[in-house]
Formats: structure tokens, sequence, C-alpha cells
């Protein structure tokens, strides 16, 4: 039995009054998806552990069969992973977004959309200005990048800007951990200086930004860093070590981060052209991609990031759209095309976190998924959708549970 995860970043959601009181799942044109839930099982996934974030780094690990307690070390270390960067011991990995302020408060969490061209300009800008021995920056993906601080101690607090939309900036700059504020770990700097530091680097990143010509000449502005997320250089064993089931793999994300813990599960990562991260993706590029590695592998994690961009944007009928774009431009052609094969394959769909368009962050809630391959026994759920699957055959499953439930379907 061959398996894949399609996973809809952000799908899910929260009941909305302009929909009727449906969520964008049961609202949305999702044929296919319903066929699969309809004709295989279902039920529904916490994907955050006790005392972590709901971000996508954890969820998503968390959903692959990992202890975040054991593995967890941000998100910087991944996106380094997947940049090919070489973290070295003493490397401390912060995301590094560029954000857009305005009226003293966090517009937006991508820079109005960078391109990773435009990104990669302001990055090796801010670089060129701001960089030394103990400081990088490393151009990443569109918005996304990653701030290297040599000797930084990871025992800060740092806001992810995708959950402050509309909040004042100030007091959500970088604070040390409690009890941790004159502490060094190991040869480390404290977690006072590191957070100085950040904070020191954020200011000044927002008089270069906006003294640079693209943010002359462009009405919205990618004016300020916005680092988090940070982390050392992660140990985590891979699929092929955790799952016997699994001898060889492929990641297909246009994400860094995702990218970055396909990199350290042992899996293949195919980056496919046009995969933006965004409703324009390229679908059907990647639907292909999946279906090529399926061919001679074992196991494929495809992840869309369009729902989850459109739920930080408050955008309800662009994530509908996402949402029909993911079934039809992607679990459609997969299924047609696996479903003929005399080699089964197993098939499940998810969203790591529901990322509601009226709230614009994650939040900690259970997801929807279903299983299917032929000749499994169906439930009795007819739909997808987070208010159907509370009836799923599978009831309710906890982090790396899913994984262990999914990979023993041979």
């Amino acid at each position: 039995m061959k398996h894949i995860i399609i996973l809809g970043d952000g799908m899910a959601d929260h009941a909305v009054a302009r929909l009727g009181g449906k969520t964008l799942l049961q609202y949305a044109d999702t044929p296919y998806m319903n066929r699969l839930a309809r004709e295989g099982r279902t039920g529904r996934l916490m994907t955050i552990p006790d005392g972590f974030l709901p971000g996508s780094e954890v969820a998503n690990t968390a959903i692959l069969g990992y202890d975040l307690n054991k593995v967890y070390e941000g998100r910087g270390p991944l996106e380094a992973a997947s940049i090919g960067y070489d973290m070295q011991p003493d490397d401390l990995a912060l995301r590094c977004n560029i954000i857009e302020l305005e009226n003293g408060r966090i517009k937006n969490h991508h820079g109005g959309h960078l391109k990773t061209e435009e990104g990669d300009v302001l990055i090796k800008y801010l670089n060129d200005k701001l960089g030394n021995d103990r400081i990088r920056f490393i151009t990443g993906i569109q918005y996304r990048h990653l701030l290297i601080i040599k000797g930084g101690n990871k025992h800060i607090v740092c806001a992810p800007p995708h959950d402050h939309p509309n909040e004042e900036w100030r007091p959500l700059l970088v604070k040390p951990e409690e009890g941790w504020t004159d502490r060094h770990d190991g040869d480390r700097m404290t977690a006072q200086e590191t957070a100085d530091l950040v904070n020191d680097l954020i200011l000044h990143s927002q008089q270069l930004l906006m003294e640079h010509p693209f943010n002359q000449s462009r009405a919205e502005k990618a004016n300020s860093i916005w680092p988090w997320s940070g982390g050392y250089r992660p140990s985590m064993k891979t699929l092929q070590e955790l799952f016997p089931q699994i001898h060889s793999g492929s990641c297909i994300s246009a994400v860094d981060l995702i990218r970055g813990i396909g990199h350290y599960a042992g899996l293949d990562v195919v980056k496919v052209p046009g995969a933006t991260g965004l409703s324009d993706t390229n679908y059907e590029g990647k639907a292909q991609a999946a279906i090529d590695a399926l061919r001679h592998q074992d196991f494929v994690f495809l992840h869309l990031e369009a729902s989850d961009e459109a739920g930080h944007d408050g955008d309800l009928e662009l994530k509908l759209r996402t949402i029909d774009y993911l079934d039809r431009r992607i679990v459609k052609p997969i299924f047609e095309e696996v479903s003929t094969w005399n080699e089964p394959v197993c098939i499940a769909v998810l969203p790591d976190h529901p990322t509601p368009v009226e709230i614009r962050t994650h939040v900690k809630e259970p997801v929807p998924f279903l299983i299917w391959y032929r000749g499994i026994e169906p439930d009795n759920v007819q739909t997808y959708d987070e208010v159907s699957c509370v009836e799923g055959d599978y009831g309710m499953l906890h982090l790396n549970e899913f994984m262990e439930k999914f990979m023993s379907i041979e």
C-alpha cells in the first residue's frame, strides 16, 4: 500500500453568518473530497500539543508522527534546511518576515505579498547594511526569510506577525522568556541580550527599508523585518526510521518551513515550477508531481498553503476559491489517477489547523480528516467538513496517533 497525505494548510474554519451559518468547507463546492469522505472513513485530529502555539511548523510536524517535545526547535531551523543553509552548533536561526506596518500597527505579515525576487533585493540590502560576523540575513521565499545570529539564545518570546493583524507592533517586540532574562544557554549570550539585539535589528530595518527605492515607488510598503520562531539545529529521526513501511518518499510544497520538515524527515523535497504558496500556485503541476512520486515511492506529503494565506488576509471569497481549487485541481486528478492502479494507494485529506477568516489567525482546535483506499469499509459520514466528521468512525485522534493509524493501513 502506498500512502499520500494531501494537506490544505489552514483550510478548516468556523461557521460564518454570511454563509448562512455554514463553515467554508460546508459551503464550498467539493465533490471529490465529499466522495472520498462518503466512500472512506473520517474523524477529527488535534494537531497542537499542550504548551505549543498553533503554528504550521508544530501542526505539520505532529501530523507526520513526531513528538514535538523531543524535536521542536522553531521555524527558523526548518527554513534554514529548506534553503540549504547548514546550521552550525552555535547558530540561532529565526524566521524573518518582511512585513508592512502602518500607523503604528501591523497591517499585514507579508509586505504586500512580496515576490521572491523582491524579497531577495531587500534581504541582501539589509545584510549589506546590518550583517556582520555575528548577524546574517539569508533569502528565502517571498516574504519568508532567515536571520542567523551566532551565539544567539533561543529562550526569547517572539510574536508571530500573522497572529497579530491590526495590532500595535511596539508591545509585541521581543522579550526574554520568564526566568531566562540574565541566563546564558551554554556559551551563548543571555536571552535579554538576544532580545535586545533582535529588537535593535527591527528598528534599524524600518529606517533602512523606508529609504529603499522599492518602497518609494510602491503603494504597499515592505517596511520592517519581523524575526520570530527561533531555534538551534534540530535532531529528528527520518520517517523511514519511525515507520518501516516507508522506504522512500517525497515532500511537495512551496513553503520553506514545510520543505525543511521534509528535509529532516528524510523525504525528497520536490520543487514544482510555478508553485507560489498562494491561490495562483501551479495546482496541476503539484498534482502531477505527487502522481509521479507515487509511481516509484511509498509515501508523499503534498502541502498546499493558499487557504491559510487567504484566512490570514480575512478574504472569505478567496478562501472559498482555494478550497474549490484544492478539490478540483488536486484531489480530483490524484484520485482519478491512482484509483486505476493495480497497487493500492491510501489517500488522506486534512488541514493542519483552522485559520478562520473572521479571526485571521491560527486557532488551537481539532481539524477534520478523511482516509480513503479501495476496499475500505466506509462510515456513515457523507460530506467532508468540520461538522460531519464529528460523527466519523475514527473519532478524535491526537497528534502522532493520526500517522500511526494512517501508516498501519497496509
